[in-house]
C-alpha cells in the first residue's frame, strides 16, 4: 500500500475541537507507538484564520487582521482527510513529539509555528491553506 500521509501534507481535521481546520503533518507514525497503538500523526494547524484585508484599512488594522492562531496536536489517521496540497514549511525543528507533553515547550513551539505561518501568509504563497473552509 502506498503511504500518502507524509510530512508537509496538508490535511483537514474531521473530529474534535479543530474539526474543519486545516493542518500540516509534521511527523507521522504509521505503525503507532507504545502509547498510541494506531496510525497517527503530529500536526500543526490553524486555529484562527486570518481575516479579509483591504487597502482602505489602516496599517494597524491590516496587521491585526493578518494574525494567525496555531495549534499542535496528535491526531489519529481516521480523523483527518488528506488534500492534494503540500506546505513547504520547516516545522520539524520546532515541533517534536516531546512538545505535546511539556506545557512550556508547547507554548514556545506554538509561538514559533504562529510566526512561520504568518510569514508564509504575508508572502502570499499557499493561499488555499490560509482560507477558511466554507461548509
Amino acid at each position: 500500500m502506498v503511504k500518502f500521509l507524509k510530512s508537509n501534507k496538508v490535511v483537514v481535521l474531521l473530529n474534535g475541537r479543530y474539526a474543519g481546520r486545516k493542518a500540516v503533518i509534521v511527523k507521522n507514525f504509521d505503525d503507532g507507538t507504545s502509547g498510541r497503538q494506531y496510525g497517527h500523526a503530529l500536526v500543526a494547524g490553524i486555529a484562527t484564520y486570518p481575516r479579509k484585508v483591504i487597502k482602505k484599512h489602516s496599517v494597524k488594522k491590516q496587521e491585526k487582521r493578518s494574525k494567525v492562531k496555531a495549534f499542535i496536536k496528535v491526531v489519529n489517521y481516521n480523523h483527518m482527510m488528506p488534500t492534494r496540497y503540500n506546505l513547504e514549511v520547516d516545522l520539524k525543528s520546532t515541533v517534536t513529539t516531546d512538545v505535546t507533553e511539556n506545557p512550556t515547550k508547547k507554548e514556545a513551539a506554538l509561538q514559533e509555528v504562529k510566526k512561520l505561518f504568518e510569514e508564509r501568509f504575508k508572502t502570499g504563497k499557499n493561499r488555499w491553506f490560509f482560507t477558511k473552509l466554507r461548509f
